[in-house]
């Protein structure tokens, strides 16, 4: 059976992260997290090919020239991440789903090189206040980060309707039911729903 792709975009703080946690071990879905590459240095007891595939900036930027990405960015000066065509080719070679966790600008550029073969959601706030306030309790970004959050978060939410779906993150519950329907509807289109 040959894969294929989730996109999960959404602005930091909308609960993504917890949404894909809450579908990822459905069975059913057969779905499976793709491994990164990244221009950053190991951190402590990470692995390569399990927490990132490590490369040079060179190597990095070698394999952009190649088209060897499905999307890629530059977070900071000489500091890239990004999706490998291989990767995406690898997961769906053993019959799973790709799951791809990334940024707004990035999915849809993945969305465009796999058309059909590829299903984004994005997961909205139910608005910018409650975004901020959900930031806020977290506590972990200083009042500067939360602000740069929120800026990239209104970039972004001009950009939701170009995605397959919405899904407004206003109850959680509701958000990874809405979520885990769309996904099994994608991946599973012609069985019978209980």
């Amino acid at each position: 059976m040959e894969g294929k792709l989730i996109i999960i975009c959404a602005p930091s703080g909308s609960g993504k992260s917890t949404i894909i946690g809450r579908i990822i071990d459905d069975e059913r879905l057969r779905l499976a997290f793709s491994v990164s590459a990244t221009t950053r240095p190991r951190r402590g007891s990470e692995v390569d090919g399990i927490d990132y595939y490590y490369l040079s900036e060179d190597e990095f930027k070698r394999r952009i020239q190649a088209d060897e990405f499905a999307e890629y960015q530059e977070v900071y000066p000489g500091r890239f991440y990004g999706t490998l065509k291989s990767e995406i080719a690898r997961i769906n070679a053993d019959g799973k789903n790709v799951v791809l966790d990334i940024d707004v600008l990035g999915g849809m550029n993945v969305k465009r090189i796999y058309g059909d073969h590829a299903l984004s959601i994005f997961i909205a706030p139910p608005s910018i206040e409650v975004l901020r306030e959900r930031l806020v309790k977290r506590g972990t970004d200083s009042a500067e980060d939360i602000e740069r959050r929120i800026g990239k978060a209104e970039f972004e939410l001009g950009y939701k309707d170009q995605c397959d779906h919405v899904v407004v993150n206003d109850d959680l519950e509701t958000a990874v039911r809405e979520v885990h329907h769309l996904v099994d509807t994608f991946v599973n289109p012609n069985s019978e729903k209980e």
